[in-house]
């Protein structure tokens, strides 16, 4: 955030963050098939930094655990995120974020379907648009401004 940039949402409600998940043998023996679960997925995204604020998307409740939807059988992820605002701008961007963490964390065989919160941002119909097509989510990647941005949401550089 350059200063003289006037922050759309000044002053966000922040939220407490949940547990980390608690680890157990099983989690951890690699002989165990262990299907990728709303939890994994959660913990994935949870810490994903907010592009406005040195805020994770879970402290902003941007993503909650509740509105991730996993079905490991048809391999599918649905993740629906709220922003702050009804006019964010940042909107597209936060969820192309959530997008590119999931298809670098997950293995390919998952379709993976981002979404805003239906009745939550004023451009719903147009960022959910945007976040399906592959085309436009790969071209957006290809511009250099853009993934760095994206790079420095994904970085756990902010304190959480």
């Amino acid at each position: 955030m350059s200063s003289g940039t006037r922050l759309e949402n000044a002053n966000p409600l922040i939220f407490q963050r949940s547990g980390d998940r608690l680890l157990t043998a099983t989690d951890e023996d690699e002989d165990i098939v262990d299907p990728i679960d709303d939890r994994e997925i959660f913990d994935l995204i949870r810490n994903i930094n907010d592009p406005e604020h040195p805020l994770s998307l879970e402290e902003l409740n941007v993503v909650e655990q509740v509105r991730v939807n996993v079905s490991d059988k048809e391999n599918a992820v649905s993740v629906e995120f709220t922003p702050t605002i009804p006019h964010c701008s940042m909107a597209t961007l936060i969820g192309l974020s959530i997008k590119v963490k999931l298809l670098r964390s997950l293995p390919d065989r998952f379709k993976i379907d981002v979404h805003i919160t239906p009745g939550t941002h004023a451009s719903e119909e147009a960022v959910n648009k945007q976040l399906a097509d592959k085309e436009r989510v790969a071209a957006a990647l290809e511009n250099a401004q853009l993934l760095e941005v994206v790079n420095q949401c994904l970085t756990s550089a902010k304190t959480m």
